[in-house]
């Protein structure tokens, strides 16, 4: 199976003090939920090694003196403890999981925040799969850190130390006797933590393989099937998944070798324990009570021992995906927005009467933005030297129609991406209402300028949220805007009407129906500059009907900008711009570029003999 993009990320330190730091600083606004936690941690930890030594007493005074009296009473408290120790592990625990949540819900608002901002450049050069693991698996991990690894590794701490502490005050002898079988186990800790990082690096390297490979073949299943690849897809497939099963199984081979050898040194020491002790015991140097408070301890202290790997297994993956969240949090591709509100509208000042009435939307303000674009030797590339627009000059009047046209890769969409801020110009300047787009704030610019892109992105939700995206205007200037692209019968005429739900990428209706949707989205948010980007272009014949009946309104009185291969719907466009290789090569009415019989004259020559061929 081919390596995945995935294979691209490095391996992280097994620990990282820096980044846990950096993970922990997010705990500041929650003070109080950890000091309660540690409180709890502290006082429920007391608590259990209070029990062995309270078990001692109770049969050393109770049992052996036959004080019937004294063993109700050290039951009874023994039962108070318990539950003492039940009730402050789960408020350690609930406290613990309240904290993480709240954390988990900061970091991943921040992330998905500064993932929005960043410019179009980053987010074309990262999969969209990779910044999804980002946002969930990556910040769940992180989550376990917290609660699985965190808390956790504390208390086992506290229990390990707190029962070799006890040991010794209870007897010091026995306690070094204990002490000197403790080394093996460390020493095989140590190895375990080595076994169990390898096996996790395997692990997740072909785990990601795995997922890169399904999601890729998922998403092409149609060309799978198509070429005939099914059977080669599954051998791939196969390939990779028993190395993702030997993975698996390389990590299972280390908890089931390490748990039975430390389970075995546990018994060894209890073993020893009981030996050593029950000498003691005839030598009248050690009680009976004693003796089970000890094995008591000791079954405490093996008891976190062998959770150690899984939680360093957990540790450094908290560490992986801690990494790459920070990293994402950390980068910083976004467009420039250093303009202020008062420069701009101090600047952009006209009527809106270019608007009809009835297309207009209130609650909107575009402060009186006229829609006047100029290019002035606008040069841009999306590679270093590999120059996309070379030196565009050209203006659109407001409430002009301008078309762009041209051969593939001549630089048409490019435009759009350049005016609407998606990408920022390498040199040259691009003006609205002779202000450079530069000194525009962004939320300002494109509310003034929108696009019906070729691509139609509608969400899953209602129709009225898809027309609205949030924008607070009434059920009446929604139909209004159905109804000037004419897909309001439609709407109307389905079971919910406007609150009808669309399924992911709004599979439940037709192309030509996604695309009238998201005219009346533009049309609902009333931008003085409308920017067509192939948007008939995939639309059956009777729908491109509809929509041209409903073009003139769309674009009266706006500034807009159409991008079409079909040049017969450019014909009455007040201005005309041919492009070619990233030059504006002719500019004119459709007549006046027919007459000359430029490129123009020979792509619509092109196309009429192929419509009539």
């Amino acid at each position: 199976m081919a390596e995945s993009y995935f294979d691209t990320d490095d391996i992280t330190k097994e620990y990282d003090s820096r980044l846990v730091r950096r993970i922990l600083s997010y705990l500041k606004p929650y003070k109080h939920l950890v000091f309660i936690t540690l409180c709890a941690l502290v006082i429920s930890t007391l608590g259990e090694l209070f029990l062995p030594v309270l078990l001692q007493r109770i049969i050393d005074d109770a049992l052996l003196a036959k004080n019937v009296s004294l063993l109700v009473h050290g039951c009874i408290l023994y039962f108070i403890i318990l539950i003492f120790v039940f009730g402050f592990t789960y408020l350690q625990t609930w406290t613990a999981n309240l904290m993480t949540q709240r954390v988990m819900k900061d970091i991943r608002l921040s992330l998905f925040s500064k993932t929005i901002s960043q410019s179009t450049s980053f987010l074309s050069r990262h999969p969209v799969g990779r910044i999804v693991t980002r946002l969930t698996s990556d910040v769940q991990t992180m989550d376990e850190f917290f609660t699985t690894v965190l808390v956790a590794f504390m208390k086992d701490i506290a229990i390990m130390a707190g029962v070799l502490v006890t040991l010794f005050i209870l007897s010091p002898r026995l306690a070094a006797v204990v002490l000197l079988t403790l080394p093996p186990v460390f020493i095989l800790t140590l190895i375990s933590r080595v076994k169990a990082r390898d096996a996790f690096r395997k692990q997740r390297t072909a785990s990601s393989k795995v997922y890169a490979y399904l999601a890729e073949r998922l998403a092409g299943m149609q060309i799978v099937q198509l070429f005939r690849q099914e059977k080669k897809s599954l051998n791939e497939f196969k390939k990779g998944n028993q190395e993702l099963l030997d993975a698996n199984l390389g990590e299972m081979y280390v908890f089931a070798t390490f748990r039975p050898i430390v389970e075995w040194f546990s018994t060894l020491t209890m073993a020893v324990v009981l030996v050593v002790g029950s000498k003691m015991m005839l030598s009248m140097s050690l009680s009976l009570g004693m003796l089970i408070a000890f094995i008591s301890l000791v079954q405490m202290f093996f008891q976190p021992v062998t959770d150690i790997a899984e939680k360093y297994t957990m540790l450094q993956s908290a560490m992986a995906g801690g990494e790459k969240v920070f990293k994402l949090m950390d980068t910083n591709e976004h467009i420039p927005d250093n303009s202020t509100e008062k420069n701009s509208s101090s600047s952009l000042k006209t009527s809106e009467s270019f608007v009809p009435s009835c297309l207009r939307v209130k609650k909107i303000e575009l402060d009186h933005v006229q829609g006047h674009i100029e290019f002035n030797n606008v040069r841009f590339a999306y590679k270093e030297n590999e120059d996309v627009l070379k030196g565009i000059s050209f203006s659109v009047k407001p409430g002009e129609m301008a078309a762009i046209v041209g051969y593939t890769g001549a630089g048409k969409t490019t435009i759009i991406n350049v005016l609407s801020r998606l990408w920022d110009i390498n040199s040259g300047v691009i003006r609205l209402d002779g202000v450079p787009i530069t000194d525009i704030p962004l939320n300002k610019l494109r509310n003034s300028i929108m696009p019906v892109n070729q691509d139609v992105t509608l969400f899953s939700g209602t129709i009225k949220e898809n027309i609205t995206l949030g924008l607070d205007i009434s059920q009446e200037e929604i139909e209004n805007a159905a109804m000037a692209v004419h897909v309001h019968d439609f709407i109307a005429n389905l079971p919910n009407g406007y609150e009808t739900e669309l399924s992911e990428r709004a599979a439940n209706i037709s192309t030509g129906q996604r695309q009238l949707i998201s005219f009346a989205r533009v049309i609902a948010h009333n931008p003085r500059v409308v920017i067509l980007d192939e948007a008939t272009s995939s639309i059956d014949t009777e729908t491109e009907r509809l929509i041209q009946l409903g073009i003139k309104n769309v674009l009266a009185g706006r500034t807009s900008i159409v991008i079409a291969h079909r040049l017969s719907t450019i014909k009455d466009a007040d201005r005309i711009l041919v492009l070619s290789n990233g030059r504006l090569a002719e500019e004119g009415k459709h007549d006046e570029l027919i007459s000359r019989g430029g490129l123009y004259s020979g792509l619509y020559k092109l196309q009429y003999e192929e419509k009539t061929i």
